[in-house]
């Protein structure tokens, strides 16, 4: 259904070694992820692949496909360079490969800034790209453990990890990822209101 070694091929082709091993890490661990939830793996394992499709494309490309979709990037992102990739991808998916599945459309839109109300399968995407077996920033043993004890508590840390970096080096931050901190942060003090009323 979803031609992977199709894509697999293009992806080879058009990425760098290293960012093609990351986009093949993140499949894996994208369907892991999939697997423990629920989630159909096939697609995760589809959206993880394609996730950084236009990452090395320049930026001019990058900045055309990203307007000529609807992802409606806001203020922030447009002032972003390194946001523009997932708007990108996100059209390019859509118009080359001629993907019509929404979630999957999302999630490869919302990789790196995430949003309120995100689906399983964006969440997924998500943290599936923090946990990837390259990734060897400071924390991530236990932010792989995490995403396989508990998804919102993985997004939660994610989230405020990634707004506290960009705060750090200056950055502006996406509206779509302050309301997806406020939600996740919501949704785990009403969890802890209601463990302790019990």
């Amino acid at each position: 259904m979803y031609q992977v070694k199709d894509k697999i091929a293009f992806l080879e082709q058009h990425l760098s070694k290293k960012r093609f091993q990351h986009s093949c890490n993140v499949a894996r661990a994208a369907k892991q992820l999939a697997q423990r939830y629920g989630a159909d793996q096939e697609k995760a394992y589809f959206a993880g692949l394609l996730h950084d499709i236009c990452k090395e494309q320049p930026f001019e490309e990058q900045r055309e496909l990203m307007l000529a979709g609807d992802f409606a990037p806001d203020e922030a992102e447009l002032h972003s360079r390194k946001l523009w990739h997932g708007i990108a991808g996100a059209y390019f998916i859509q118009t080359e490969f001629d993907v019509t599945d929404r979630d999957i459309l999302n999630a490869v839109r919302f990789h790196t800034v995430g949003r309120e109300g995100m689906s399983l399968l964006e969440e997924i995407i998500y943290i599936a790209d923090m946990i990837s077996d390259e990734r060897d920033y400071k924390g991530v043993t236990k932010m792989r453990k995490l995403a396989f004890e508990d998804l919102q508590a993985a997004m939660l840390t994610a989230l405020t990890d990634a707004i506290g970096s960009v705060l750090k080096k200056g950055g502006m931050i996406p509206q779509y990822t302050i309301a997806a901190y406020n939600s996740y942060l919501l949704s785990a003090q009403i969890k802890d209101a209601e463990r302790a009323a019990r």
